[in-house]
């Protein structure tokens, strides 16, 4: 995507979690004065990005998803590349493909599985095609694993990123472009769009705009969804890419990171709860890690954590333009829900064209089709 110019113009930005980020140093990049305001700190702590396993897989996540949301994350791939490589600071990225696994027992359910992505990329021409591997195959693409498992599927040009770097690296740059940055501050919005200068105001809060996120006449058409997932420092494993693990229950993914780390998750459990792990889940994870690899018993616990992905009626990712006489014009992006990392730059690049020209050639493209009425404009994922 050009870069979009935004000279002379000023805007805030309220929540600093991924999106947020994302598109206050685009804005900066394209000239405008931004003010960024986040209830948490520069670390990200209290985001939903910090607790992620940032995997980059559209073919992957088509079992799943809707065929909008693999278009957003095949468009964000290559964007990922792009957006990393302008950062003053360097973010771990890697596109090795995804490897799939499973036990003999769940062999019916991986030739489903598939099928289903078989079938997807003959409907997507723009999905490379799953490979499937003998022990051979596996031995020379992932030794690590071929002594426990005699075939697998491997998801060619996907990818993955290091959610805490990136975030890292998007704080710094934020410093750098003097990006006004208003940590540990809540802000409502109403207040702000009642300040002269802004051209808009940009809610990009998550799960924090429950209260102010309405659908028609009712409240509380976002929810957060809770995800749970084990960060290991694990030597002896040595796995090159990000694989998942056909389960009875739920996909198991083991994500590496650089020096030896793996994040571990698949729960997901509709719940707003914000508290530790559960037993129940640490114990299914770490048992699924180590059918997989038996280094992972030598593995150290560095970190169990859960936090609630924002989350829509439809399960996809929303863009809402907001206007109202007399008050700045508000832009509401939500719903990003477990595919935050693998769409983020499409739905950037959505929001900077809708910020400076009105509307959106790339939504219409991705399948975010663009609605008005008279005093209130969407664009909805549909």
């Amino acid at each position: 995507m050009a870069s979009a110019s935004f000279s002379n113009s000023k805007f805030a930005i309220v929540g600093g979690g991924l999106i947020g980020r994302l598109l206050a140093v685009a804005l900066a990049k394209g000239g405008a004065q931004v003010d960024l305001f986040d209830k948490g700190g520069s670390d990200g702590a209290h985001a939903a990005a910090r607790i992620a396993a940032a995997m980059l897989a559209p073919l992957a996540e088509s079992a799943i998803t809707e065929d909008s949301v693999v278009r957003m994350g095949l468009h964000s791939l290559p964007r990922w590349k792009e957006l990393i490589a302008n950062l003053s600071t360097p973010v771990y990225f890697q596109q090795d493909g995804t490897l799939i696994l499973w036990h003999r027992q769940d062999t019916s359910e991986a030739e489903r599985f598939a099928a289903h992505l078989e079938k997807n990329c003959r409907s997507n021409s723009s999905l490379s095609a799953p490979q499937k591997l003998n022990n051979e195959a596996l031995r020379n693409l992932e030794p690590g694993v071929a002594d426990r498992f005699n075939q697998g599927l491997y998801l060619p040009n996907e990818g993955q990123l290091d959610n805490r770097q990136l975030l890292d690296a998007l704080a710094s740059e934020l410093t750098l472009l003097k990006v006004n940055c208003y940590w540990y501050t809540e802000i409502e919005l109403s207040e702000l769009r009642k300040q002269a200068g802004y051209k808009a105001v940009i809610d990009c809060r998550g799960t924090g705009a429950k209260e102010d996120w309405l659908s028609g006449d009712k409240p509380n058409s976002l929810r957060g969804v809770r995800g749970e997932v084990i960060r290991l420092h694990a030597p002896e494993v040595k796995l090159r890419r990000p694989t998942r693990l056909i389960h009875p229950r739920y996909p198991i993914y083991i994500a590496p990171k650089e020096n030896d780390v793996y994040v571990v998750g698949a729960t997901e459990i509709e719940s707003d709860d914000l508290s530790e792990m559960s037993v129940r889940s640490a114990m299914e994870l770490l048992s699924a890690v180590y059918t997989v690899h038996s280094g992972f018993a030598e593995a150290r616990i560095l970190e169990m954590a859960t936090q609630c992905r924002p989350t829509l009626k439809n399960n996809l990712p929303e863009i809402r333009s907001i206007r109202n006489k007399g008050l700045t014009d508000l832009i509401m992006i939500n719903g990003l829900y477990r595919h935050g990392f693998m769409i983020s730059p499409a739905v950037l690049d959505c929001a900077l064209e809708l910020l400076e020209f009105g509307t959106s050639k790339t939504a219409l493209d991705l399948g975010l089709s663009m609605t008005q009425d008279n005093n209130r404009v969407e664009a909805v994922c549909a």
